[in-house]
């Protein structure tokens, strides 16, 4: 009888341990399972960033083209050239510039 009564109780903890070690075993592969759907959502959050990224640089990569300007201050706007006699050459505006700062160079180091 004595040997009966030990064999149940080791039968029993061995049970509850097969039994433990398999609901272990179903929550770990839940969670595996969680990681994985949630991974293929990063993934494709980071593939839609990816694509959204090309094309604000194409967009930015237009807007810095001389045409684009133009098209906007003409539509946009409502722009139109100057007259010739507002157009200012910048060789003209140079030299004043630098004589100017000559001047108030040479003023300054005067004691």
């Amino acid at each position: 009888m004595r040997l009966s009564k030990a064999f149940i109780t080791l039968w029993t903890v061995a049970t509850v341990a097969t039994v433990s070690a398999f609901v272990l075993h179903l929550a770990l592969r839940g969670r595996t399972v969680s990681l994985g759907y949630e991974l293929g959502r990063a993934r494709a959050e980071g593939a839609r960033l990816r694509e959204v990224k090309r094309v604000l640089q194409v967009e930015s990569a237009s807007y810095k083209t001389p045409e684009r300007v133009e098209i906007v201050a003409r539509t946009l706007l409502a722009m139109d050239p100057p007259p010739p006699s507002r157009v200012v050459s910048l060789s003209a505006v140079e030299p004043t510039r630098e004589a100017a700062v000559t001047a108030s160079a040479a003023g300054a180091h005067t004691p």
